[in-house]
Order: structure tokens, then sequence, then C-alpha cells
């Protein structure tokens, strides 16, 4: 639901209470006259502390100063005057801006003020190495791979699975969610896919900025789907298509399409919307599946691999986590969802090859089911052990119970 605020009135009306927005509350203040600038102010009421949150800003709410300046000459300033990253996002391809993204660092119960207002003579955006990327990569038959400063991530397409069914090299079949292990903050998805075609497997190797010896499979992964019914789990084959909705220092964001499969005796699809914030391990999921009958159980899972690592399941946080050994080092896989949407979870271990899974049945709301998924290795100095990671998830999840309030002045 999108509220506009029209900042050209010249009326003084009274705060009209809270509107649920883009993960964030968005308290609707009085109008305002026109002015060179507004004042964003955001209060972190979690009992958590926030770091780069990410606050999203409509477009809207910003269009006198849009029509007047453009999205290219806004900034958005701290209470020093500092500049911060800032990123806009046109969510529906109609190539004009509908959200403008910046990230905070707020305590718990803390608030910030912030300016909106047009790049000052001799000023530039600010730029950072760091950033958000994502990309279909032809060149290595047809993934599609993301990355922030922190992870990275790839998933399957549909020429990978044709080379598995007419037995040709190079083939995966898998809608499950592979992890790319980095321990550097600058991107490297081109970089790794340019060195594996000058050394085929060159990314399986780790010269220093991570590597890839995470297996999928014919599993979930972390943080694939399917459909939980009579102890079976009924999965998609690869994407079939793929749409880039964003790119930059904020956030990547891109949707996947899969066609339909058998569950069961029904006829499944699914589209998943996935986005990925600077700073942040996990990805944000939000999968729409639809069928001929209603499907209350789609099932998230996590591989649980050679069943050598330790399963942590938390339903009434909806934290669930898997911490394994991984080569020399370890690796800590996680799913965070709304406890209210949990039906039930499985520690669901078998004989055969992929089939070992932590999995999550949730009870869609308007045929979509929303999660966050993803890991943090050892290897890459951000979790030293599965306390440090169960401390994030768990600081995570409380954080998405209180989201940023952001009130526009």
């Amino acid at each position: 639901m999108k509220n506009t605020i029209n900042l050209m009135s010249k009326c003084n009306l009274v705060k009209k209470g809270a509107v649920a927005f883009g993960g964030m509350t968005l308290m609707l203040a009085s109008c305002q006259t026109p002015s060179d600038s507004l004042t964003i102010e955001v209060k972190n009421p979690a009992e958590v502390a926030k770091t780069s949150s990410t606050v999203e800003i409509n477009a809207a709410d910003l269009q006198p100063l849009i029509e007047e300046y453009g999205t290219k000459k806004l900034v958005v300033t701290d209470a020093q005057g500092g500049l911060l990253l800032n990123q806009w996002v046109d969510l529906d391809g109609d190539k004009t801006m509908d959200q403008w993204l910046f990230q905070v660092d707020l305590g718990a119960g803390e608030s910030a003020s912030y300016t909106v207002r047009p790049l000052k003579e001799g000023e530039q955006q600010p730029t950072s190495e760091q950033q958000t990327f994502s990309r279909f990569v032809p060149e290595r038959t047809d993934d599609y791979t993301w990355e922030n400063d922190r992870v990275a991530f790839r998933t399957y397409g549909p020429d990978a699975q044709r080379r598995i069914e007419q037995n040709l090299p190079d083939g995966t079949l898998s809608s499950g969610m592979d992890c790319w292990l980095k321990r550097v903050d600058y991107p490297i998805i081109d970089k790794w896919y340019k060195e594996n075609d000058e050394k085929k497997g060159a990314y399986h190797v780790d010269t220093g900025e991570g590597y890839d010896p995470y297996h999928v499979g014919s599993s979930r992964g972390i943080g694939g789907i399917g459909i939980w019914e009579n102890d079976s789990l009924y999965t998609s084959r690869n994407f079939v298509s793929y749409e880039r909705i964003a790119v930059g220092p904020i956030r990547t964001m891109f949707e996947l399409t899969y066609a339909p499969w058998e569950a069961n005796g029904k006829m499944v699809s699914e589209t998943k919307r996935i986005s990925l914030d600077l700073g942040s391990n996990l990805s944000h999921f939000e999968s729409t599946v639809e069928s001929e009958t209603a499907v209350p159980n789609v099932t998230i899972g996590i591989t649980l691999h050679n069943k050598e690592g330790e399963v942590a399941i938390n339903d009434e946080a909806g934290i669930y986590r898997y911490w394994e050994p991984m080569d020399k080092s370890e690796l800590g896989l996680g799913i965070v969802i709304d406890p209210a949407r949990v039906l039930e979870s499985k520690d669901h271990r078998v004989d055969y090859r992929d089939g070992s899974q932590l999995l999550v049945m949730a009870k869609p709301t308007g045929g979509k089911v929303t999660y966050y998924a993803g890991f943090g290795w050892k290897k890459s100095g951000q979790f030293a052990n599965a306390a440090e990671w169960d401390a994030y998830l768990e600081q995570f999840a409380k954080g998405l119970e209180k989201p940023l309030e952001v009130s526009i002045k």
C-alpha cells in the first residue's frame, strides 16, 4: 500500500498514525510547506541494536524534491552532515523510481535524524567498493548468482537442467540454493567466473578470497522450497526465467520463475523474489506459490549433507540453524521466519544422498511465504563458533519483530 505525503500543501495536520511499509512503520507526519530539504526521523524500537539496517522511503513522499532536482542529485546526510550511500530502485520496470534506500546503525531504542537535500556545488554522490550485485551467468551454463560484502549465492537455470536430461557435460538439476563462501568484502562474482573460464574448477579452490565447496545436488541447499506431503518432499526443477530488478550499494533484487511441478497429485508453480542487502548474511525470500487447490505446507529446507553437524530448532522464535564442518573450517546455515507462519519443523534424516534436511513447513499468506536464509563461514572471520552464529540469528529475528519506524517531516 502506497501512502503519499503531499509536501507541497500548506496545512497543519496532526500525525495520523502508523502504516506498515516495506519492513518499517511509516509515521504520516504533518504536511509541510515547500522546501529544499526534508528531515527523516528513524527510530529503532527493538531491544537489539540494528547495524546496516536499510531504510526504505517511498519515492512518492519525495516527489516535490524529485521534480525539482531529479533523483540523481538528491543526497541524504546524517546529523553531522556526512553523506550516506543511497540507492534508487525501480520495482516494476517502468523506468520510474519507486523506492529510495539508505542504511543506518542504531542502538536498541535509539533514534536519529537524517536530511534529504540536493547536492551542493562541488559535491558528488558517495561511493563504496562494497556493493551488492547479481546477474545471470550464461558463460557458466546459466547460473543466477548474487552477493554482497559478506556472502554470495547461486542457483541454476534451464540449460543446466537440459544438459542433465540430455546426458551432456556441465549440467546441474536443482532448484536448491548454493553457498559461495567468500572472505573478502569486495565483489567476486565476475572475477571467479572469469577465472573458472580460464581454468575449469578454479572457483572450487580457495586462493585467498574464498571458494565454492558447498554441495546442493537435489537438496534445498540453503533456503530452497518444496511441498511436503505424505512424508515426501516434492520440488521443482531449475528456474525457467529470471528478471534482475536492482543492483547497487545497498540492495540487489531479482525474480526467478519455475515451471509447474507435480506435488502429490497437485500441480504447483512458484515465483521467487530474492533480495540481499549490504551487511547481511541472510537473503530475503518471497516465494509466491500457486496451485489449483490450497497448498498449506510450503516447506523451506537446509541440507544436512553428511549429517555431521548440529541442528538447532527454535519454533517459538522462528529460528532454524545447522552448524557443520566444512573442509578444514566450519559453516553455519540459518533460516529466520515469522513463527506465526510455521506449521511444523523436522530434523529429517535418511540414508540416501541429498535427502537429509532440516525442514520448516510454513503456511502461506495470500499464496506467499516470506523468510530469510543464509550462512556464516568461520574462515571468513565473521563468526568464530556456533554460539556467535546463534547470537546473530537471534538478534536478526528480534530485529524483525520490531522494524524501524520512519517519519518524514
